[in-house]
């Protein structure tokens, strides 16, 4: 595939990515936070993930100072990519949707906060990092450079490795036994595997 058009497509996508999230954002604005556990490490990682997501990659679509380090794949990898997104757009979509009022993108609990279990939390404890995983997938394949092809993912992993065990931690202490029970039934990341 061309790559002008692999860098429109991945554009596109973030666009999408960013207006899913944008009335969930509005709303949590409006909620009650009950148990603030956002510290100066969670706000490294919060800007983690958009440097290697928007930041990193906005300089390979718009200029040329990255294509020292540009790499080939067949158009199949391509294609890959374009299916990888769209499963990672509408499992984020899904997410939000499924949590609703109770989505926080910070480690925060706020007022009326219910631990979701149903629709695709059901079997997937961090669903939105399994689209997030995704998306950094689709864009090692969309945006063939080893530096903003492979940043979200580094971005993604060091953020994920660090922020998922006290996510995980303030909702056991936040839902006690009914967040372990859940725990004991679901996988993290990818449902069946681990």
């Amino acid at each position: 595939m061309n790559p002008l058009a692999s860098k429109i497509i991945f554009t596109v996508g973030i666009i999408l990515w960013l207006l899913i999230r944008i009335p969930y954002q509005r709303d949590q604005k409006q909620n009650t936070i009950v148990d603030d556990r956002k510290t100066s490490q969670e706000k490294v990682l919060r800007l983690m993930v958009p440097m290697g997501i928007l930041f990193v990659p906005l300089i390979y679509v718009l200029s040329p100072l990255l294509n020292f380090a540009n790499y080939h794949l067949p158009i199949w990898a391509n294609g890959l990519g374009i299916a990888t997104f769209g499963l990672s757009l509408g499992l984020f979509w899904r997410s939000h949707h499924d949590l609703g009022k109770n989505w926080s993108s910070t480690l925060q609990i706020r007022e009326g906060h219910i631990l979701t279990t149903n629709g695709v939390y059901q079997n997937i404890r961090h669903p939105m990092y399994a689209s997030v995983l995704l998306l950094c997938i689709a864009q090692a394949l969309l945006l063939t450079n080893w530096i903003a092809g492979l940043s979200g993912f580094i971005g993604f992993s060091i953020a994920y490795a660090i922020r998922v065990d006290q996510e995980e931690q303030m909702l056991l202490e936040s839902f006690g036994d009914e967040y372990e029970a859940y725990r004991q039934r679901t996988k993290r990341l990818i449902p069946y595997l681990f």
